[in-house]
């Protein structure tokens, strides 16, 4: 599927057969009632689901502007909302009798949430992870060897979240009877529409939340981008609600003009990359550029199409949050509301404090708190 010209599936021949495959069994799955019916049942009963819409009082008055409620994504089952899309990627691999299934991970919530379903399920599990990211987040390493995965540390490149998609897709060439569990809203058709169908549940909850908690829908919504999951997941069910203003927000580093960052929209230049044409980080001479954040979930050199084509029609607007911007956010939230947020959530909470009194008091923010912190402790110390 393409999203106007972004998306695709720029991928050899071998891996095109593989991908028609999936995507044939997905298309069936989606309006198979038994299949649907046994996805929500997990959501619910294992996962956690629905997550609360929590109306963050202390936050709201300490901005002055608009009301501030939090998408509690960071009460799911592993702590953030990459199980949503793990449990219905799994129920497709069972479904398609696969025996394996390899996944990558940066800030490591997605390699947890595919170890967890690959355990609940007792299915074979390989996660691959950058010698960087496995460094900067070690509980989440061994929480995924507690389930049993085989964490394979990537060390090519920068080790990376991006290296190590580079290596899982290798993996998937050379076997072929796999079944790769991707974690963002990126990579060839079908899996941008797979990892929103499965995601889009929380944009669904909240519109229903917030229409049942203040009668009316938000004045915003906001949520981080690397890849783009959480944010495709909350924005789907918003996209057609055309007085809700949409806000992506992706890491600016430690700014925009040193090349210290992962703001691949900002980059504003088109390419291919791990089988999917989409804004990528890269020079002049179209030579990849590395990316960079503090929060090893927003360190990608590209974003999901449907994002690139959401910036290209003007629909949502994307901008970026320094480190420092998000490491501020995060102590605000921790010491006013008791949360402790992930660092990517925190980039989302940290723009809601820029624009808050640009709204009037009666009007409403949505933030998507994609994540817990716990794994990001020890890196906010440091």
């Amino acid at each position: 599927m393409n999203y106007g010209e972004f998306g695709g599936q720029y991928v050899p021949e071998k891996l095109k057969e593989k991908l028609r495959e999936i995507e044939k069994e997905f298309v069936e799955a989606t309006k198979d009632e038994k299949f649907n019916k046994e996805y929500m049942y997990y959501l619910k009963q294992y996962v956690g689901r629905p997550t609360p819409l929590y109306f963050a009082k202390n936050l709201t008055e300490y901005l002055g502007g608009a009301k501030i409620y939090l998408k509690r994504e960071d009460l799911n089952h592993t702590g953030a909302h990459k199980i949503n899309n793990a449990i219905g990627q799994v129920l497709l691999a069972k479904r398609m009798n696969k025996t394996q299934i390899i996944a990558e991970t940066g800030a490591g919530q997605h390699g947890v949430a595919t170890a967890t379903v690959c355990s609940l399920f007792k299915i074979k599990c390989k996660i691959f992870m950058g010698k960087e990211d496995i460094e900067r987040q070690q509980i989440n390493v061994q929480k995924m060897k507690l389930l049993g995965a085989e964490v394979i540390e990537v060390v090519k490149g920068r080790g990376t979240l991006k290296d190590a998609v580079d290596e899982a897709f290798n993996y998937l060439t050379n076997h072929q009877e796999v079944f790769y569990l991707i974690g963002s809203a990126v990579g060839p058709s079908p899996y941008p529409e797979m990892v929103k169908y499965f995601q889009k549940i929380i944009g669904e909850e909240t519109k229903k939340q917030i229409l049942t908690q203040e009668n009316k829908l938000p004045k915003a919504i906001i949520a981080c981008v690397g890849g783009g999951s959480n944010s495709i997941g909350m924005f789907t069910d918003f996209i057609k609600e055309r007085e809700v203003e949409i806000y992506g927000i992706e890491g600016a580093g430690k700014g925009l003009k040193t090349g210290l960052h992962s703001s691949a929209i900002y980059n504003n230049k088109i390419g291919i990359m791990h089988g999917m044409k989409t804004y990528i980080m890269q020079d002049d001479k179209g030579n990849m550029q590395d990316a960079y954040s503090i929060s090893a979930g927003l360190d990608y050199p590209g974003v999901g199409p449907e994002h690139a084509y959401l910036n290209l029609i003007q629909r949502v607007k994307y901008d970026s949050i320094t480190d420092e911007e998000a490491l501020q956010a995060f102590k605000i939230l921790c010491k006013l509301e008791g949360i402790i947020p992930a660092l990517e959530s925190s980039h989302a909470i940290a723009y809601s404090i820029k624009i808050a009194k640009k709204y009037n008091k009666s009007e409403i923010i949505i933030i998507n708190l994609s994540g817990r912190g716990d794994k990001d402790i020890n890196t906010v110390i440091k």
